[in-house]
């Protein structure tokens, strides 16, 4: 985990001497490196969930030292330089004994993708986090709509028992998401929304949720009084009445 940025960079191999790949880069690469020496694993792909500059920093170190291809959904790659070749929701991607499946999760960004590994474990970039989830004004964002039913319609109704491993900070699973996330309960109305007031960017707005978020602050659910529609924000940039 890079210790600024808090977004997390992944070493999944299939066993010690076996074959493995990286999964986004933006974290310091010295240990990943270490580690795949020490365990001897033969490392090919680096995989990225999205193109923010936070989760591809260090593609070029992986590129120089071990010379992985890099991939990326094509909406995603449109966007870097160095993606090697672009993969599709749905394309299996198989390295040694691990089967990689690519769901289609956009809101963060428009080809955001999440990793499913051997049905065990998904790998879910900045879509959903640990009682959170992702922000949809960063660059290349589609919007709340879009994060909701990615979320909602797609992470979630893999098992339960799923290990989520997000793009920044801690793990969880795909069944303490369903029944802890603030915003997951609301969306399954077992939690009621906030009829608070608010202020973003001098605009005025109803504070649908206001949850703590991964790096300790705060994201909030706004329904913005001018037109009626529902948007993740920065609790930073809120004002409360």
């Amino acid at each position: 985990m890079h210790p600024e940025w808090l977004s997390n960079a992944y070493l999944v191999a299939d066993e010690a001497a076996g074959a493995g790949v990286l999964i986004d880069s933006g974290a310091p690469p010295e240990p990943l490196l270490e580690a795949i020496e020490r365990h001897g694993v033969d490392v090919g792909f680096l995989v990225l969930t999205h193109h923010h500059a936070d989760h591809v920093a260090e593609n070029h170190v992986f590129k120089e030292r071990l010379g992985v291809q890099i991939l990326a959904h094509p909406l995603e790659a449109e966007q870097l330089l160095d993606v090697d070749r672009t993969i599709e929701p749905g394309e299996k991607l198989t390295v040694g004994g691990l089967e990689i499946e690519p769901l289609h999760t956009p809101g963060h960004t428009a080809g955001m993708l999440s990793l499913v590994v051997n049905g065990s474990e998904v790998f879910t970039g900045d879509t959903l986090f640990k009682n959170s989830v992702g922000g949809v004004k960063a660059p290349g964002s589609t919007g709340f709509e879009d994060l909701r039913c990615s979320i909602m319609d797609v992470l979630l109704k893999l098992p339960p028992e799923t290990t989520v491993r997000p793009g920044h900070t801690d793990p969880t699973t795909i069944g303490d998401e369903l029944e802890q996330n603030p915003f997951v309960r609301i969306w399954r109305e077992l939690d009621e929304e906030s009829s608070d007031r608010c202020t973003v960017w001098d605009k005025l707005a109803t504070l649908v949720l206001w949850a703590p978020d991964y790096d300790g602050g705060h994201k909030a659910w706004v329904r913005w009084d001018e037109s009626g529609e529902d948007d993740i924000v920065p609790g930073s940039q809120v004002v409360r009445d």
